[in-house]
């Protein structure tokens, strides 16, 4: 999600997010997880101190400097929104962190060879998992691993579009679909866990929180900015709930001698 609008709306998103959050749980990020669920993540990844990560649509990089504070690896996050890096980097700074930053679109994904690729709550905003997922595979070393979440289901229909705000960002994948296109790029998944029923019930507070939020706001483009973020958040909440959308966690382990990119 992206916190479009002026410098103030940004700080009130941020607090509406914050209060929708359990106590500890919020640390800047603008989707669904939990810092709970990113160190799961980081564990279950293999993140440790040294480790080379590079995060992908990183925005302002709350869960990436979770992961930097806590288990002092290397971090180079990349986003094509200047803003979100801008911000990312003075999080950093105040923080007293050492991070990298990079304004870019992936995929390409940068130069060089990681440990750990991370992508966080944006795999739906690629239609073209197979590119996308190809540079991340040849991304990393052999052993190195993909670090994810995912919503699961088939594609929307005509009807869903229209309700969905955004829907040209929301492509969701079967899991048999995901599972052979990582097979193919040599992409070993070696854990996974449904996050179904807390991420309904985190789409249903931050919808709650950001429509209090929106009787605040003036008419005007800010408004409507919000107004969106709430219709957006009601139908993931009754997604997530009804089992329309499921939500995953995923590790993937790239194959040794996967025969992608010659790594």
């Amino acid at each position: 999600m992206t916190t479009a609008g002026t410098a103030p709306l940004g700080e009130a998103l941020r607090e509406a997010r914050r209060v929708a959050f359990p106590p500890g749980e919020f640390v800047g990020q603008e989707s669904f997880v939990t810092a709970r669920q990113i160190r799961t993540l980081a564990h279950h990844g293999g993140i440790v101190a040294g480790t080379r990560v590079v995060d992908l649509c990183c925005g302002v990089a709350g869960p990436g400097l979770l992961l930097v504070g806590d288990y002092e690896c290397q971090y180079l996050g990349v986003d094509a929104d200047a803003d979100s890096i801008a911000l990312a980097r003075e999080g950093a700074a105040s923080a007293g962190l050492r991070a990298d930053f990079e304004v870019a679109r992936v995929p390409p994904l940068p130069a060089g060879r990681f440990d750990v690729v991370v992508l966080l709550e944006t795999m739906l905003a690629f239609r073209a998992k197979d590119v996308l997922l190809q540079a991340i595979a040849s991304a990393l070393h052999g052993g190195g691993r993909f670090v994810f979440t995912v919503e699961e289901g088939p594609p929307l229909n005509g009807l869903e579009r229209e309700r969905m705000p955004a829907s040209e960002t929301v492509w969701p994948v079967t899991l048999h679909d995901l599972g052979s296109a990582l097979e193919e790029l040599g992409l070993r998944t070696v854990w996974t866990e449904d996050w179904t029923r807390s991420h309904a019930d985190t789409a249903r507070a931050l919808a709650a929180s950001y429509a209090t939020l929106l009787a605040t706001v003036p008419p005007g483009p800010d408004r409507d900015a919000v107004a969106g973020l709430v219709d957006s958040h009601r139908l993931w909440a009754e997604w997530l709930g009804a089992g329309r959308m499921r939500k995953f966690a995923v590790v993937a382990e790239r194959l040794a001698a996967s025969g992608v990119d010659g790594g």
